[in-house]
């Protein structure tokens, strides 16, 4: 193996450690099970089986020190889409019959993970018996804000630790850690599906969270200019599922066709000690000159081009979970769609956005923002200017349903949730139009002097 490839093979598998830390700690080494599947895409094997696993990719000869690695995971930890356009399950496509009023962060579990109502959580009546009061997403389970200074906590003493050049720059804005390798940097990437699985779980539909996965890293390499090529996955479970597995190994291979990388390897922990269900989380690597990096900085009289999104995606769910399950079973029909159930709806896949990253290239795209964790407010990661959105796509049915069902406040939906709109660039004016016409976006507002983000009157950040 020539050097590069060791590289990018070592940057993986700590890729891949930087989930399992995550998890647990102390009870991995004893407990994980591994498995690859070099021929083909991953699928989560019985502790019997292994296969070695292999990545080709171009690189450099320039040594990087493993503390680097993980600096630029972390540097890019700040929480954070099929192609076409068919109408997601439940959704008319037809945007303006839809209405609402929306990274990942969205790892906790509430209470109640079945298929059951969930209960607490910010969505007790009164003592008058009057209407439940508003959901939040912090009285759901996810306070933002404590997540957001835990991960600059923990940044910052691994920063410390290790200041090295070419461990990425601006930890509060990239989407991926970048390691220059000379001619080419090298991006890193991770990500998981959050409590989507528990609703994978109460409907006993894996398939499609395998998807999440993917679309989740490979979205946040995109936004930085990075072609994705190779992933991971790490599968933490309380107890080994053969037919739950198959399911995760063909969401992986679908989305991994979709994005066009390759599946590499992964990891499988038992671990009932820790996990009571499972998680799924997975790392990306990606390639790019330093000219097909983008900026990474809006800039003030840029356009904004917005890319439609697939539904709810893997964002927000420990709220959306919350305000389903307030009235309603996931088996229940969705109310606004009876062929599909609310399962179902909430299952829709995250949008695959690899599909941009050329046309984004070409039309001289300034920055672009993956709408995750935080909704909205994830355009603020393009720099510190006003975003002004005077014309975004309107929301999917499935998430007036959840701002109904947890009596949801506009400001709250539009920090939280995607809200129909799922990948957002910015750009020159002039050429906005033109980017629209060769994808499938529309320019849907603009960037001014000042700060914050306002979705059509709806306020966000100071």
């Amino acid at each position: 193996m020539d050097y590069a490839r060791f590289l990018i093979v070592g940057a993986i598998a700590f890729g891949a450690l930087i989930m399992i830390y995550a998890v647990a700690v102390d009870e991995l080494l004893a407990n994980a099970i591994e498995h690859t599947d070099g021929d083909g895409p991953v699928v989560e094997l019985p502790a019997s089986e292994s296969a070695g696993s292999r990545l080709s990719v171009p690189g450099s000869r320039h040594p990087i020190r493993s503390t680097v690695v993980i600096v630029a995971l972390l540097r890019a930890r700040r929480p954070t889409s099929g192609m076409t356009e068919e109408p997601a399950p439940g959704d008319s496509g037809d945007d303006d019959e839809d209405e609402a009023g929306g990274g990942d962060r969205d790892g906790n579990e509430s209470r109640n993970g079945n298929g059951s109502r969930d209960e607490g959580g910010g969505g007790d009546e009164n003592r008058n018996g009057d209407e439940p009061k508003g959901l939040t997403y912090a009285a759901a389970g996810v306070d933002i804000d404590a997540s957001e200074a835990a991960t600059a906590a923990l940044v910052g003493e691994a920063i410390e630790a290790s200041e090295t050049d070419g461990a990425g720059s601006d930890p509060e804005g990239d989407y991926a850690g970048l390691i220059d390798l000379g001619s080419t940097y090298l991006g890193l990437v991770t990500d998981g599906v959050g409590t989507k699985s528990l609703v994978a779980e109460a409907v006993g539909e894996y398939s499609t969270i395998g998807i999440d996965c993917i679309a989740m890293n490979v979205n946040d390499l995109v936004a930085a200019g990075i072609e994705p090529i190779a992933f991971v996955d790490y599968l933490a479970v309380a107890e080994p599922d053969e037919g739950v597995a198959a399911q995760i190994g063909e969401g992986l291979r679908v989305g991994a066709e979709e994005s066009g990388i390759e599946l590499v390897g992964g990891e499988t922990a038992v671990m009932p000690e820790v996990v009571r269900r499972l998680d799924l989380a997975g790392a990306c690597v990606g390639l790019a000159s330093e000219d097909q990096l983008l900026p990474g900085r809006a800039e003030v009289g840029d356009a904004l081009v917005g890319f439609r999104s697939g539904g709810i995606h893997s964002n927000g769910l420990t709220l959306g979970r919350e305000a389903a399950t307030r009235e309603h079973d996931y088996d229940d029909p969705f109310p606004d769609d009876p062929e599909y159930s609310i399962g179902d709806v909430l299952l829709e896949p995250t949008r695959i956005y690899t599909h941009l990253l050329g046309p984004l290239r070409e039309h001289g795209a300034h920055a672009a923002a993956h709408v995750t964790g935080g909704g909205w407010t994830n355009l603020a990661r393009m720099g510190d200017r006003r975003y002004e959105i005077t014309d975004p796509f309107d929301p999917q049915s499935v998430f007036a349903f959840v701002q109904r069902a947890g009596n949801v406040s506009d400001a709250e939906m539009y920090s939280t949730f995607n809200m129909g709109t799922g990948f957002v660039a910015a750009l020159p004016p002039e050429n906005a139009e033109a980017l629209a016409g060769a994808t499938d976006g529309r320019v849907i507002g603009r960037v001014e002097t000042g700060s914050g983000v306002a979705v059509g009157g709806v306020e966000l950040l100071p």
